[in-house]
């Protein structure tokens, strides 16, 4: 019996379960690693942990009033808990923003991927 014979059979199971791996992972939700800090307008830290690549994520009541982005992936504020309103903020990865005073607190973001 030669070797090639067993070749075969090995990789065509080593490519089947390396295509059901791949599928399995792929339902996984994708993330923005890292972590966003930010404190309330009632100064309460707030920290987020890898959060959701997709969808509008609500910030803690009553809003953000300083920001900072340690995640590998640029995010939007908004001035609304929708997601909405003309006066976003762009806050690359890594750097920061701070509300001006007498304005309103960020309220919700969106990540830029």
């Amino acid at each position: 019996m030669s070797v090639t014979r067993y070749r075969i059979p090995a990789s065509v199971a080593g490519a089947a379960l390396l295509a059901v791996a791949a599928t399995g992972c792929s339902g996984l939700g994708r993330t923005a690693v890292g972590t966003i800090i930010y404190n309330t307008s009632q100064r309460h830290p707030v920290v987020v942990s890898n959060p959701l690549v997709r969808g509008c994520h609500r910030l803690a009541p009553p809003g953000a009033v300083n920001l900072h982005n340690n995640t590998l992936v640029d995010l939007v504020l908004y001035p609304a808990d929708d997601c909405s309103g003309g006066n976003t903020v762009y806050v690359a990865t890594t750097t920061s923003d701070v509300v001006a005073p007498g304005a309103g607190a960020w309220r919700s973001y969106t990540t830029v991927h």
